[in-house]
């Protein structure tokens, strides 16, 4: 399959698009193998930045089959962008400022925004029923949820990224805090070049996701579906390959088919926000059995006991709760982010009819990273599960928060507060 057409489409493949099919998923295969090798064997000293895209050469022609034109069209004057966040850089170095990690969980789901996109989405639905149709049908993701995908990431392509990918990679390749993985993503972009992807194109974020629905380069070689059946797959402009790329890749990660995200829940007075997070999995008929019902009196839908969920609570106790199933992991590895996975399943919802939330958000402020890390630094010292401080927060951060606040007498709200860390810093319990 091609990933990006030529000027000439045709309805049925021709010999040399069979070709290139094969050479197609070789390349996927590298992309993918490559990728796996990298983060298991990191890269020690940093040359020079004109040095490290030369010794690339070698890798790029034997295992990407990427052109010596192509690979020097691509190189030449290439200039790394030190403006570009999470770089290696002693002095230099921004911090990644993440909307999922920054902002308040409040206003990262803003009601407002997500009433707008809900009614573009729900437009587009009509538009392409038909293709949305095929969609389900292939791949078993609710057309709500790939609908969804599509405008939390471009806004359904009112957004286009500023960056050039090919030198967003190269940067991020030669001196970032992850460049054992965007030294694959910089090769496989290569790749797309080869392929055809024109470069004015790949427009990236700063981590190198490009098209409609975001995706990495060696996500390109692995997710992309062709829904026109002429061996094309666009997802800089057919929003048809764009959802079904989403949806592909959705279903790649394990989603169920016909099983929701998530539902929100009414926590009782018997249990707290420490009970969240994956580690406390439970099937529906336990969690019940605990006391945990939906608000406003919603019934649970027939036949969902034995449905696997784990709850979870963005806001700790100052927000909406849910008990989120298998489907929400696979939209966390679209973006590993409970705020994103959130937010994709609430416009889903809306784009469905749904409304907003029935628990209401406290104003809590935006996340803080040094409070975040200073209470993992905390709980690890205190002899909590917490194996990465990275001041970015997520259930088990919120969970294990719980857990100290149990069993320290506090009051447990699972969010990381400068009063939790001075607790932790001072030795209220161990």
């Amino acid at each position: 399959m091609r990933i990006f057409p030529p000027t000439h489409r045709s309805k049925y493949a021709a010999p040399h698009v069979r070709a290139a099919r094969s050479s197609f998923w070789l390349a996927a295969v590298a992309c993918l193998a490559a990728l796996q090798f990298a983060i298991a064997h990191p890269a020690d000293a940093k040359p020079g930045f004109n040095e490290f895209i030369a010794s690339l050469w070698p890798e790029a022609r034997d295992k990407y089959g990427v052109s010596r034109a192509t690979f020097e069209s691509a190189t030449k004057g290439l200039k790394p962008d030190l403006s570009l966040p999470d770089l290696a850089i002693p002095g230099k170095t921004r911090k990644v400022r993440q909307a999922e990690f920054t902002r308040a969980p409040s206003d990262y789901l803003d009601a407002a925004y997500l009433g707008r996109l809900s009614k573009t989405g729900r437009g587009i639905a009509r538009k392409y029923k038909k293709e949305l149709d095929e969609v389900e049908a292939r791949f078993g993701v609710d057309r709500a949820i790939a609908l969804a995908i599509f405008g939390r990431e471009t806004a359904f392509g009112a957004y286009t990224p500023k960056h050039d990918a090919i030198r967003v990679l190269a940067t991020q390749a030669w001196t970032g805090r992850r460049k054992e993985k965007f030294r694959d993503e910089f090769l496989c972009a290569l790749k797309l070049l080869e392929k055809g992807v024109p470069r004015k194109k790949m427009r990236a974020s700063w981590a190198g996701a490009m098209g409609l629905t975001q995706f990495l380069p060696s996500e390109f070689f692995q997710h992309v579906h062709d829904m026109g059946g002429d061996g094309y797959a666009d997802l800089f402009d057919s929003i048809p390959d764009a959802l079904a790329s989403a949806a592909r890749q959705l279903h790649n990660h394990g989603w169920l088919r016909d099983v929701e995200w998530g539902y929100e829940v009414v926590i009782p007075k018997t249990s707290d926000c420490a009970e969240e997070g994956p580690v406390g999995e439970r099937t529906f008929a336990e969690w019940i059995a605990m006391g945990f019902k939906r608000p406003s009196g919603r019934p649970w839908p027939a036949g969902i006991e034995q449905q696997k969920a784990y709850l979870m609570s963005p806001a700790g106790a100052f927000g909406p709760s849910f008990l989120v199933t298998e489907n929400f992991k696979a939209i966390r590895k679209y973006n590993t982010s409970d705020l994103y996975a959130t937010f994709v399943g609430n416009l889903a919802d809306r784009i469905r009819g749904g409304g907003d939330f029935v628990t209401s958000w406290k104003d809590i402020g935006p996340q803080r990273t040094a409070i975040i890390r200073a209470v993992q630094q905390g709980l690890k010292d205190a002899g909590h599960p917490i194996t990465v401080i990275d001041g970015f927060i997520g259930s088990n951060t919120r969970r294990e928060a719980g857990q100290f606040q149990r069993a320290a007498g506090l009051k447990v709200d699972c969010w990381p507060t400068p009063h939790l860390a001075d607790k932790l810093k001072s030795g209220a319990i161990r």
